[in-house]
């Protein structure tokens, strides 16, 4: 499965962001949602988890881990959420960032 990389930035260019496809969907780490959304991590993952427990999606089909190289060139295993997690946390962030680029 081929893994393509797309670089999105902002309409006022302030957020850029890599934007990873793989299995015909976008990914992003919680570390990229809070970019995308200007929230901080703990937010993001906090919604994330409720999310799950509130049954509006299911963990298993929407999370896939990639081996990602970090700037100590080790590699690790990274979780990845699918853009149905993106865009339930873009709606839970009311964030018009996160609008402008579902869109």
């Amino acid at each position: 499965m081929e893994n393509k990389v797309l670089i999105y930035v902002s309409e006022d260019g302030l957020v850029k962001v890599d934007v990873n496809l793989n299995k015909e969907t976008v990914w992003f780490t919680v570390e990229q949602m809070g970019e995308l959304f200007s929230r901080d991590k703990s937010v993001i993952s906090r919604h994330i988890k409720n999310i799950f427990l509130e049954g509006k999606l299911q963990e298993d089909s929407v999370v896939a881990k990639f081996a990602t190289t970090e700037a100590d060139n080790k590699t690790y295993n990274v979780r990845y959420y699918n853009l149905d997690v993106i865009i339930s946390v873009g709606y839970r962030v009311k964030s018009k960032r996160g609008t402008q680029f579902i869109m």
